[in-house]
This record gives C-alpha cells, sequence and structure tokens, in this order.
C-alpha cells in the first residue's frame, strides 16, 4: 500500500508539472503547435532513460524511488494519449505537415532524449 502511495503522489506532481509546461509553452510559444506535449514528452524520455539506468545499475535509488520517480512522476508527465489526441485533431483540421511534423520531432526527439538519459546514467556512474 506504502508503494501505491508514492505512486499516486508521483502521479500528482507530474500531472501538475505536465499542466503548468503546457500553459508556460503555449503562453510564450502559441497554440499552433503541441510544444507542451512535446516538451514534456521529450523531457520525460531523458528522465526515465535516466532514472532508470541510474536505479537498476547502482544502488543509487530504491525500488521505491525509481517506481516513485517512473511509474508516478513520468507517468504523470509524459502524455502519449495527449500526443495522439492532439495529433489527430490536427488532421481533423488539415493541417497534415503540422501532425507530420509532431510525429516525427516526438518519436525522433524522445527517442534520442532516451538514448541522452541512458548515456547520462552512464556517466553519472562513471560507465
Amino acid at each position: 500500500m506504502e508503494r501505491l502511495a508514492w505512486v499516486c503522489l508521483g502521479s500528482a506532481l507530474g500531472g501538475g508539472l505536465r499542466y503548468l509546461t503546457g500553459q508556460a509553452a503555449a503562453t510564450l510559444l502559441g497554440v499552433g503547435f503541441p510544444y507542451g506535449t512535446l516538451f514534456v514528452n521529450v523531457g520525460g524520455s531523458f528522465c526515465i532513460g535516466l532514472v532508470m539506468h541510474v536505479g537498476l545499475a547502482s544502488d543509487a535509488l530504491s525500488p521505491t524511488a525509481r517506481l516513485f520517480l517512473t511509474t508516478g512522476v513520468m507517468g504523470g508527465l509524459t502524455t502519449y494519449s495527449t500526443f495522439n489526441y492532439e495529433t489527430l485533431g490536427l488532421l481533423r483540421e488539415g493541417a497534415v505537415l503540422v501532425a507530420v511534423l509532431n510525429l516525427v520531432l516526438t518519436v525522433v526527439l524522445c527517442l534520442g532524449a532516451g538514448l541522452l538519459g541512458l548515456a547520462a546514467g552512464r556517466a553519472w556512474l562513471g560507465g
């Protein structure tokens, strides 16, 4: 039950951070492209790569901390379902090029961020 509480707390924090990121992105960059969703997905991909590598390859994170950060915070932060909905909305509106750009940027940048997260975890642990 304690682990469930940590996941729920992390999910709340991640969801709040997602909301704030979306609001900030819309204010700073406009609403013509789903920047907030892209930012949280790329950042979340980096963070989950880092946390999982550090958590599994060392004793730096307890299993509960890893669960809190990955299933909780990153689960609440990243937004595949939102990405899907926004991309379909762009297609519905006839913004095919913007939808394809969102698809390509999300996939490429999130994979790249995940690789960077793994590399950061390896560098952090010295190997």
